[in-house]
Parts: C-alpha cells; sequence; structure tokens
C-alpha cells in the first residue's frame, strides 16, 4: 500500500503527546483499573506501549538488513508472534516495567518517544530495520505498527477509565489508511462510522454484526491478527 513515507512519524508525534497528556491528568486510581487487555490494568498497558516503542531504538543501531520483505499489515499476522509463550512474554515485559511510579512511567514513554522520533527522522526514506520476529522492514512501516500500538491501546485506557479518546485526526487517517488501504477515505465514508468506532471494530475492541463484517469486506479492510 502506498503510505507517504514521513507520515507515520508525524502522527506518532502527534498522538504521543496527545497520550502522554491524557496520562498526566489520570487520578492515582485510574492507574490500576482493568481493561480489555485481560491481564492488564492500564498501567501494565503503559507498560506494553514503552516496551514496544523502545524496541525501535535498538532495531535503527541494528544492521540494515537491505531488503524488505514485510509490510505494516504483514506484521499482525497470525503465527508464533502470537503464542502463548509470545503473550506470556508481553504480559511479564510490561508488567515488570509498569511498577514504576505514574509520573517515572509519564516521563519514560515521553523519553523514548522522543528518541524514536530523533533516531527515525534522521533515516533514509529506504532504510530498514529487522524485527525481533525477523521481519525485514522499510522503517516507515515499522513506524506504523508503532502508531497503531499507541494509538489502539490508547483507546484501551480511554475505555477503560472512561472517558473521550484522545484519537487525533493525523492517527486516525494513517490507520484507516493502513486498514483500507489508498481508497480509504470511500470505505470509511461507506462504512459510515467515526474513526474511534471503525477502530475498535476493526481490532474486535468493539462487537461487530455479521452485516458490519460482510460491510467491511466488501470496503476492502485488511484484516489484522492481534492475539
Amino acid at each position: 500500500m502506498s503510505i507517504p513515507d514521513d507520515s507515520a512519524l508525524a502522527a506518532l508525534t502527534q498522538e504521543a503527546a496527545a497520550f502522554a497528556a491524557a496520562l498526566d491528568e489520570l487520578p492515582a486510581s485510574a492507574w490500576d483499573t482493568p481493561t480489555r487487555c485481560d491481564p492488564w490494568t492500564v498501567r501494565d498497558v503503559v507498560g506494553h506501549v514503552i516496551t514496544v516503542l523502545a524496541r525501535t531504538s535498538g532495531m535503527i543501531a541494528a544492521p540494515d538488513p537491505q531488503r524488505s520483505d514485510t509490510t505494516a499489515t504483514d506484521y499482525y499476522r497470525a503465527d508464533e508472534r502470537f503464542s502463548p509463550v509470545a503473550n506470556a512474554d508481553r504480559v511479564r515485559t510490561a508488567r515488570e516495567r509498569a511498577v514504576a511510579e505514574p509520573a517515572t512511567l509519564i516521563r519514560e514513554f515521553t523519553e523514548t518517544c522522543q528518541a524514536v522520533t530523533t533516531l527515525s527522522s534522521g533515516q533514509p526514506a529506504d532504510r530498514t530495520v529487522l524485527t525481533r520476529h525477523g521481519d525485514a522492514m522499510l522503517l516507515s512501516q515499522f513506524l506504523s505498527t508503532r502508531l497503531f500500538e499507541v494509538a489502539i491501546h490508547g483507546l484501551d485506557i480511554a475505555d477503560a477509565i472512561p472517558r473521550q479518546p484522545w484519537l487525533t485526526a493525523a492517527v486516525a487517517d494513517h490507520l484507516q489508511h493502513l486498514l483500507f488501504g489508498p481508497a480509504w477515505r470511500s470505505a470509511v465514508a461507506a462504512f459510515g462510522r467515526e474513526p474511534a468506532v471503525l477502530l475498535r471494530k476493526a481490532t474486535g475492541r468493539a462487537a461487530v454484526s455479521d452485516e458490519e463484517s460482510a460491510h467491511l469486506d466488501h470496503l476492502g479492510i485488511r484484516r489484522l491478527a492481534l492475539g
């Protein structure tokens, strides 16, 4: 699919700022609220988001695999990356990071995003990276997956509190493009749901009727494996 090379990084910068601001507004009690990402609480979800973002810097520092073989949508495929062993590791690493105080987690999230932005902005458009799953990806495509993680887990946190989601226009456009391809605007208009609702339904975070599922398939949605 064709997504502008710099759009993920620009959207990540905006979404990260909104994410950090929303976390800063949370009362202390909210951090231990259960989320739909069982068994994670809000603080665990934040720990997970920091962890998946932090891997980017190490990938950029590592040797360039030269050729890409995986797109952002291919990355979310059903294989060993969502095995019981991998999921258990995901839970463990998130919880290990999440033991910190909320102020520390917010600062770590902000500093991690800044590091990713600084390192990524200095890379050529054709820079490739190797993921921990063995995927060779254009950095711009991998950044789309990091944006997806920040945005979708932002919805998880907002819904758990609950409060209005802070999904930015830039990230909404980027992720809808990711899900539907170049004709995403007409597909989204035809589905007739606001971005947060559409993204919840597309990622299994809201109920989808048989009619809605068939409509999404007709509109060309790219189904993602998320667990």
